[in-house]
């Protein structure tokens, strides 16, 4: 078993980083054997811009359980300038989990886990790290604008940050993803957290630091095609919102305390109502719509509660969050590859 440490990694002063800074790109992939050759392409101009603040550029590719030719058009297509690592999960885990495996594998000063399909763009990247250099330890990238998503995913995306704001403690930015820059102590902190049922993004805002936010108009994807519809957006605003609050619990508190209030002046009125002019029938429809309507009621409840009780039980197996199959090396200066079988656990801390 893994404990928690009792006190997190204490602040390191800037200027006490070494010389020789590092960068760790964290990139998740799953099935984008067209996006991996363009992504690295769009690196090595970058690498030689970064050269006279950034000593070594590690790219940190989780293979999120790919069935294609993601992992050899890596290896393939590796070059002189980038050190890679690639991180093989023994099946697909999910985004944030692979998210999560590529933020304990990356070794760098500062890491940036973002997409490979380009629509994060790497040409940000040299103002992040300026930002950073300028004592930032966390560097937003802002989408300036949606107008390339569709009207009800941008309604669907204004209706998610406005609910996960009004109900979390901590500020959740709007159209910030993953793609951002994170300070080592930053990482530390990430890493050390417990929790199987991940929401990155809420987890990003809870860790608080010096943050900074940069805009940037978001290009359309590459190649490839997105693996996100409807469904696993919905899940994933709910892993979010319930990740990021109890709220929705202790609304339906107040929600039946106050009806049972409203049902005691109404039984207090029919009291009254009975003595004064005797026995009434009320109509079938009235008491059918109040019934279906305090039934629908207790239903939503009931799913509130169950994804609560989802949770729990799922942090209480304490699984690992992902398993490493493999964890290949490539090697910039040595041209070399190696390959290491792993079967390591993310666990976490206990």
């Amino acid at each position: 078993m893994i404990s928690a440490p009792d006190i997190l990694p204490k602040q390191r002063p800037f200027s006490t980083l070494p010389v020789g800074r590092k960068l760790s790109l964290v990139v998740p992939v799953f099935n984008e054997e067209q996006a991996v050759p363009m992504f690295l392409d769009k690196m090595k101009p970058l690498v030689r811009e970064l050269r006279d603040k950034i000593e070594r550029v590690e790219v940190v590719f989780v293979d999120d359980g790919s069935a294609d030719r993601t992992v050899a058009e890596i290896i393939e297509r590796a070059s002189d300038v980038l050190d890679i690592r690639i991180v093989k999960l023994s099946r697909n885990f999910r985004k944030d989990n692979a998210l999560a495996a590529g933020l304990d594998h990356a070794t760098g000063d500062a890491v940036i886990p973002m997409d490979v399909d380009l629509q994060d763009p790497p040409e940000l990247i040299p103002q992040m790290v300026e930002a950073w250099l300028d004592g930032a330890k966390v560097v937003n990238a802002k989408r300036a604008s949606r107008h390339n998503d569709s009207a009800l995913k941008r309604s669907s995306s204004r209706a998610f940050y406005g609910a996960i704001n009004l109900l979390s403690e901590f500020h959740v930015e709007p159209n910030v993803g993953d793609f951002r820059l994170l300070d080592r102590q930053v990482v530390d902190v990430l890493n050390a957290m417990p929790e199987r049922v991940r929401f990155m993004k809420g987890m990003f805002a809870w860790v608080g630091f010096r943050q900074v936010t940069l805009e940037y108009e978001r290009p359309e994807r590459a190649a490839g095609e997105t693996k996100w519809n409807l469904w696993k957006l919905w899940n994933f605003a709910l892993d979010g919102i319930t990740g990021a609050s109890t709220l929705p619990l202790r609304a339906w508190t107040y929600f039946g305390s106050i009806v049972a209030v409203l049902a005691l002046i109404m039984g207090f009125l029919l009291t009254i109502r009975t003595l004064v002019y005797g026995i009434d029938v009320p109509g079938y429809a009235s008491l059918m719509v109040v019934v279906l309507f305090f039934g629908a009621c207790n239903l939503i409840a009931l799913g509130i509660l169950g994804e609560y009780v989802g949770r729990l039980t799922v942090e209480s197996k304490r699984r690992p969050i992902y398993v490493v199959e493999e964890v290949i090396e490539l090697t910039a200066a040595e041209g070399s590859v190696d390959r290491q079988q792993s079967g390591l656990l993310g666990i976490g801390p206990a």
